[in-house]
């Protein structure tokens, strides 16, 4: 059976309603309770599970227009199936992803097409203990069933229940900063009209920051464009807020806020190889010696701190179900990947964008976030994430292969091509979620070679 194009290697994003509508939602809300079932059978995460004899759900949504129609199909389609369902409402992903490991459920589903375009939506899908259901834990055999219906209707159909999680989430969050060592920062948040407005806002009133709300309301409108400062061409507005409030901190947010981005005191954008780096110095002064995950996209700055500080760095393949796995796998303390995923061991492995900016705070209330990273910028220039449209992304991956490996001195394919020379680095993967050839270059304090390679392999890519 071929699959809807909506399912990815490792949760759901597709065109509403040509590849993703409120028929499929219904079916992927029976066969995720068929799923659930299976895995209570065979005894996973037994140890996790509070619900009972009855399967329970946790679904929330983000702002976008269909979310709410998707999520009431999928929603029906639990029910039916005979589950029960927990409704959080609007949040963040990390919010479903908290309700079900606190609150001991079956499994969780965020409706989101996080920083896809306006007519996207999707679903990221998790088990008991948040463990995510992805392409190889489920997913694509979920989807089968999904597609081929023809469930019966529970004898006993579930009921939803509405629940305000956000007290919860908060005092979760106060165990991962010191209060003691908070100053009162004046810190810029851009929400991007996405969910994180309102937490934020929640999280700012225990905190000694002065905080400087920029398009906090959500609208999935979305009438300043889809939050995703990833892109270049989305950071100038929270760049020059901070300029203009001459705040210590700038925190910027996609629309699900599973991701943060940071700027610096004078405005600068910091891209998210140094964040892995910084977050894993600290969580290694937190817990000396422990295993830190990362990704191949850019890695030598991060082995370094890591090593440097007493840890054991180790590489994953990219995506936040492949990271996740690992950290369990590992027992992990942190896990950073360049594109702002950071996950936590105390967050049950998952993936946080609120936990970031609170350590962040604390580190900036000690020394400003410019000098905490410029000399790991100096030592390890990067390209960032460099995105290219090609006609055949596997034929120009071979083609560059063959160029560039007979130079390099190393050639690792845990997640796409990465090459390793003398005084440079470079990664070539395609992307997950969108049909893109993903470039990420790195030099040894070599800024001048950095540009040279860049422009180089681009060359290849798109010549």
């Amino acid at each position: 059976m071929k699959l809807p194009a909506c399912f990815k290697a490792y949760d759901i994003r597709g065109r509403v309603p040509d590849e993703l509508n409120e028929e499929l939602a219904f079916g992927i809300g029976q066969a995720l309770v068929q799923l659930l079932r299976h895995d209570r059978n065979d005894g996973l995460g037994e140890g996790e599970r509070k619900t009972g004899d009855r399967i329970v759900v946790a679904v929330g949504k983000d702002v976008r227009l269909t979310s709410e129609s998707i999520s009431a199909a999928l929603m029906g389609g639990i029910t039916t199936a005979g589950a029960d369902v927990i409704d959080i409402g609007l949040c963040g992903t990390e919010m479903v992803y908290f309700t079900v490991f606190s609150k001991g459920l079956d499994g969780g589903v965020m409706v989101t097409a996080s920083h896809n375009p306006m007519d996207y939506n999707g679903m990221k899908l998790v088990r008991v203990g948040a463990r995510p259901i992805s392409g190889d834990t489920g997913l694509h055999e979920l989807a089968r069933a999904a597609v081929a219906g023809g469930f019966q209707p529970s004898a006993q159909p579930g009921q939803v229940t509405k629940s305000d999680i956000l007290e919860d989430y908060v005092a979760h969050l106060k165990q991962y900063y010191d209060p003691a060592i908070l100053k009162p920062l004046k810190i810029v948040f851009d929400a991007g009209n996405g969910c994180a407005g309102p937490v934020v806002r929640r999280i700012s009133q225990d905190l000694p920051f002065e905080a400087i709300e920029t398009r906090f309301e959500p609208d999935g409108t979305f009438p300043n464009g889809i939050p995703n400062p990833l892109l270049p061409e989305n950071r100038d507005f929270a760049a020059k807020a901070v300029i203009k409030h001459k705040a210590d901190l700038g925190v910027a947010f996609d629309g699900d806020f599973d991701r943060c981005f940071f700027f610096d005191e004078t405005g600068e954008f910091v891209e998210g190889y140094y964040i892995v780096g910084l977050l894993a110095k600290q969580a290694l002064k937190k817990a000396p010696g422990s295993k830190i995950i990362h990704d191949p996209r850019t890695m030598w700055n991060t082995v370094e701190v890591v090593k440097r500080n007493g840890g054991q760095p180790v590489l994953s393949k990219t995506g936040h179900a492949f990271i996740k796995e690992r950290m369990r796998q590992e027992d992990a303390y942190y896990g950073g990947e360049i594109s702002a995923h950071h996950y936590f061991s105390q967050f049950n492995y998952c993936d946080s964008g609120m936990i970031p900016w609170l350590l962040i705070a604390q580190s900036v209330s000690q020394e400003p976030l410019s000098s905490s990273v410029n000399a790991m910028i100096a030592a390890y220039p990067c390209s960032g994430e460099i995105n290219s449209t090609v006609a055949d992304i596997a034929a120009t991956t071979d083609n560059i292969a063959k160029v560039l490996i007979p130079q390099a001195i190393s050639i690792d394919r845990t997640d796409g091509l990465s090459l390793e020379f003398e005084k440079w680095r470079m990664n070539l993967r395609a992307s997950n979620t969108e049909p893109l050839l993903r470039l990420n270059v790195e030099t040894r304090a070599d800024p001048d070679l950095l540009a040279q390679k860049t422009e180089e392999v681009l060359a290849l890519i798109r010549g």
